[in-house]
């Protein structure tokens, strides 16, 4: 059975300071694999063009996937997301942070399903917009582009006044109930909040 989304690329951003963690955030391990490999693979079971996000490509390009460098230097997420939607095969994308270890495979399914009608599919959790695991169209490359250069590099302030279909907390506990799918391990505590005790053991050790 096809289980492919269609019409759409997956894009892992690869970037970020990582100011508060010793160790890249992509580079952590769950389960023994590291973050990015172990989302990459989910991601090639749904989408046929799989995208990372990075200015550092020698340090994935193990991965054996297209690396893309920003294509303006100006820091933050919808600096990736400019350049995925450039350059992508694709009309959509779906985005995700390397540092987002459970991503609900049925949820981006879901998210996948909704985009008629519409420029972005974004979650909103306990009030808040999640805009790094969200769907993109093409049609908002122009908006985005300008709204980068003019230095408004705000996600949810982008959003406004677009076209975007919110998926409410209530909808997205039917398929991920603890809201797994947004979390980000930015400081050495989610480690300890987040991950099982073999995985904190891990992390804690180092390299």
């Amino acid at each position: 059975m096809n289980t492919t989304i269609e019409n759409c690329s997956a894009v892992i951003l690869a970037g970020g300071e990582n100011k508060r963690m010793p160790v890249l955030k992509a580079f952590i391990e769950i389960d023994g694999e590291v973050i990015i490999k172990r989302n990459l693979d989910q991601m090639k079971d749904l989408f046929r063009e799989n995208l990372i996000i990075t200015n550092q490509p020698g340090t994935y390009a193990f991965l054996g996937a297209p690396l893309l460098g920003d294509i303006y230097n100006t820091r933050g997420p919808m600096t990736g997301i400019v350049t995925a939607l450039f350059n992508s095969f694709n009309p959509w994308i779906f985005v995700s942070a390397c540092d987002m270890p459970f991503l609900s495979t049925p949820l981006i399914k879901y998210m996948a399903s909704l985009r008629d009608g519409c420029d972005a599919v974004v979650p909103v959790i306990t009030g808040k917009q999640e805009p790094l695991c969200a769907l993109y169209s093409k049609h908002l490359f122009s908006s985005m582009e300008r709204a980068l250069l003019d230095g408004k590099k705000s996600l949810r302030d982008f959003l406004n006044g677009k076209r975007v279909k919110y998926i409410k907390s209530s909808t997205i506990k039917t398929m991920d109930p603890g809201g797994l799918s947004f979390i980000n391990l930015n400081t050495p505590q989610d480690i300890q909040r987040y991950l099982r005790p073999e995985d904190r053991s891990r992390f804690n050790k180092g390299p």
